[in-house]
C-alpha cells in the first residue's frame, strides 16, 4: 500500500498569539483569523474602547481573546506583554504613514513614523524571540509589511524607507534565530480598503494609479491577508522564514 503524505496542520489549539494594532483594519482580522483557527488571542492596541469592542466580538464567537491597552512606541510597555509569558505566534500589525514628498518630510514625520514602523517592530521581534529561546519553544512572529517594501510609491518615500527597512531586518532575524526554528516573515499587502486608507481611495488621482497597477482589477479586502496570517503561524509554513508573501494583485510583477 502506497504511504501517501499528509498535510500539514493549520490549526492553532493550543497556542497563544499576540496582535498588535488588533482594535481595526487588519490587525482586527488577523486576531479573527488566529482565533477562528484555535488560538487564545491577546489583542493589543492603543484605543481601549475599540480594542474592548473588538475583544467582546470575538468572544461573542466563542473564541479566546483578552485585551492588552499599549502604546506601540513605548518599548518598555511592549516588554511587559512578555514578561512571564510566552507567545507561540506574534503578529505585529500596528503601522503609520505620513505620505507626501521627500522634500516636505520634517525630522518630527520621520521620527514618528520610523518608530512605529521599524523601531517597535525590531525591539517587539527581539523580546518575543528572547522569550522562546528562554522557554525552548519554536515560534513565529509575522510583520505586516507592506509591497511599498519592495517598489517605490508616489509620496512614500518616508513609509517606503520603513518597509524596506523591516523588509532587511527580517531576514537577518531569521538567519540569526533559525536554528532555534523561530521563524519570522513578512506579510506585504497591496492597499487594502479599511478606514486609514480611504482617504487615498477618496483622491481620484491616487484611485486610478492603484488601479493601474494592480493586474488583478481590484482592491485589497481585509479578508485577503487573513489565510496568509494563519498559513505563516501554523505548522503548515513550518519551512518558511526570512521571506516576505506578497499579496498585491500581481503590483510587483511587473
Amino acid at each position: 500500500m502506497t504511504d501517501l503524505p499528509r498535510t500539514p496542520s493549520f490549526s492553532l489549539n493550543g497556542k497563544t498569539a499576540l496582535v498588535t494594532g488588533a482594535s481595526s483594519g487588519i490587525g482586527q482580522g488577523c486576531a479573527v483569523a488566529l482565533a477562528e483557527a484555535g488560538a487564545h488571542v491577546v489583542c493589543a492596541a492603543r484605543g481601549a474602547d475599540r480594542l474592548a469592542e473588538t475583544v467582546a466580538a470575538l468572544q461573542g464567537q466563542g473564541w479566546s481573546a483578552e485585551a492588552a491597552v499599549v502604546d506601540q512606541g513605548d518599548l518598555g510597555a511592549l516588554q511587559q506583554l512578555f514578561e512571564g509569558r510566552v507567545f507561540d505566534v506574534v503578529v505585529n500589525s500596528a503601522g503609520t504613514a505620513r505620505h507626501g514628498p521627500a522634500v516636505e518630510t520634517t525630522p518630527e514625520d520621520f521620527d514618528a513614523v520610523t518608530d512605529v514602523n521599524l523601531r517597535s517592530a525590531y525591539f517587539l521581534s527581539a523580546y518575543a524571540a528572547k522569550a522562546l529561546m528562554a522557554a525552548g519553544k519554536p515560534g513565529s512572529i509575522i510583520h505586516i509589511s507592506s509591497q511599498m517594501g519592495h517598489v517605490g510609491g508616489v509620496d512614500r518615500a518616508l513609509y517606503c524607507a520603513t518597509k524596506h527597512g523591516l523588509e532587511g531586518m527580517v531576514k537577518a532575524m531569521a538567519i540569526e534565530w533559525g536554528k532555534q526554528r523561530i521563524r519570522i516573515n513578512t506579510v506585504c499587502p497591496t492597499f487594502i480598503r479599511t478606514p486609514l486608507t480611504q482617504s487615498t481611495f477618496d483622491n481620484p488621482e491616487r484611485a486610478a494609479w492603484i488601479m493601474e497597477k494592480i493586474k488583478l482589477d481590484r482592491v485589497g479586502e481585509v479578508e485577503d491577508i487573513m489565510g496568509a496570517v494563519t498559513y505563516l503561524a501554523s505548522d503548515a509554513s513550518a519551512l518558511v522564514t526570512g521571506t516576505s508573501m506578497l499579496i498585491d494583485g500581481g503590483w510587483t510583477a511587473d
